[in-house]
């Protein structure tokens, strides 16, 4: 072999699938996932690109993006194929195990169901239901002429799961409800696992939920973002709090929100608050979001448009930032830059308008504050059935249609529960 065909090897050699894929997963273990060697395993074994045909390989392999393959008449996105290092993600907090049954809902592009196929070692154990047809006859034939044609795909409403085929051992949405379907309820086996990218206080975290008792007890909670699986039961409301609509808000309808009343909130002073807690330009902040939802009811999130003026609105990320909300007054997370011995940070604070705004403020920089001395402590998450007496709680519940929410940092009782 000369010199100009070793080089074409080499070059063929790694940007083939193989070699792509290979790197895919090295890069989504960098970040922390696919650290199950059954899921390193499968996310190695399984070609990406087939369930993907439009996209080139380089697409089809990147490690943290997804790849879009249905959208809506208004350009937001119907379905895809998640990112993979949210696929490893959600397969580690779903541990399968080989036999067991397995429903997704969301079929996407067929690819997580051949994953879930291999870990549970028989495309026949696999369901997967979407609502929309093109999606469901595109999964079927990727999964057909990729060797995984024994997975049920089912057209329908993935709220309703798939009765005829319970009890599941393991259950994974790949669209993010707001509440708990009592379908997703009945279909779990006792003890068996559930994974979804749940919504609350306007985030959503992928949590990994085990059958306890008649509860589901959280292990694992981690930042995600899904396509809005949406019924007759949602509870996320969102209106605009400027005449322009160019700033919005989104609370949960057990929450005590009238926008009309924050309505010309911007006009009033604002009030400017700092926490004296720094982070890094790579440091995420997003922990935060999450520790205001277990102590303060009044958390939601502002999004103003991305030319709305700093003068008016000026959140830390502009369309998704925790905020507090007491009657007409409003106070959301912001930050400045600072310069020290060690390079630039970002100083994090609270921006407030309205009546209440300092005493939102200051609220919130004590939140900060709070968080910042246990950043990595995750809360546990427990979903009660909807008739569960305050009493059996094991703390103030975020009420939704189908369950009662609690979110708790007592590790003794959330365990004992």
């Amino acid at each position: 072999m000369n010199r100009k065909e070793a080089n074409d090897l080499m070059e063929t050699d790694t940007t083939s699938p193989d070699a792509l894929r290979a790197s895919m997963v090295d890069k989504v273990r960098t970040m922390g996932h696919a650290w199950r060697s059954e899921v390193e395993r499968v996310l190695r074994q399984v070609p990406r690109h087939e369930f993907v045909p439009e996209a080139d390989l380089e697409t089809a392999y990147h490690s943290w993006k997804a790849v879009i393959t249905h959208r809506f008449e208004d350009g937001a996105s119907l379905s895809c194929a998640s990112a993979p290092y949210v696929v490893a993600m959600m397969l580690d907090q779903l541990d399968v195990q080989p036999g067991n049954r397995v429903l997704e809902i969301g079929a996407g592009t067929g690819y997580n169901a051949a994953l879930l196929s291999e870990l549970t070692g028989d495309a026949e154990n696999v369901t997967t239901i979407d609502i929309d047809a093109d999606v469901t006859t595109q999964a079927s034939r990727a999964l057909q002429t990729t060797g995984y044609g024994g997975v049920r795909v089912v057209t329908g409403d993935g709220a309703a799961g798939v009765p005829e085929h319970a009890p599941y051992d393991r259950i994974i949405a790949t669209v993010s409800p707001w509440d708990i379907p009592e379908a997703w309820w009945n279909q779990l086996a006792p003890g068996g696992r559930i994974v979804l990218p749940l919504r609350w206080r306007g985030q959503a975290r992928s949590v990994a939920f085990s059958e306890q008792e008649g509860r589901l007890i959280s292990d694992s909670v981690e930042l995600c973002g899904f396509v809005y699986l949406v019924g007759d039961d949602e509870g996320e409301r969102s209106a605009p709090i400027t005449e322009d609509g160019t700033v919005g808000l989104h609370w949960d309808r057990d929450q005590a929100v009238d926008p009309s009343v924050l309505k010309g909130v911007f006009d009033q002073p604002r009030i400017t608050a700092w926490s004296g807690v720094t982070i890094a330009g790579d440091e995420s902040h997003d922990g935060l979001w999450l520790h205001m939802t277990v102590t303060d009811s009044r958390t939601c999130r502002v999004n103003a448009q991305s030319d709305v003026s700093a003068d008016v609105c000026d959140p830390i990320a502009p369309l998704r930032s925790p905020a507090l909300v007491e009657g007409g007054s409003l106070a959301y997370l912001t930050s400045r830059r600072q310069e020290t011995e060690n390079g630039a940070r970002w100083e994090l604070g609270a921006i407030g308008n309205g009546p209440a705004a300092e005493e939102l403020t200051e609220r919130l920089c004590d939140e900060i504050r709070a968080w910042s001395s246990a950043r990595d402590k995750r809360p546990t998450v427990i979903a009660y059935p909807a008739d569960t007496p305050d009493n059996e709680l094991a703390a103030t519940p975020i009420e939704k249609a189908h369950s009662r929410l609690v979110l708790t940092f007592d590790d003794k009782l959330s365990t004992a529960m």
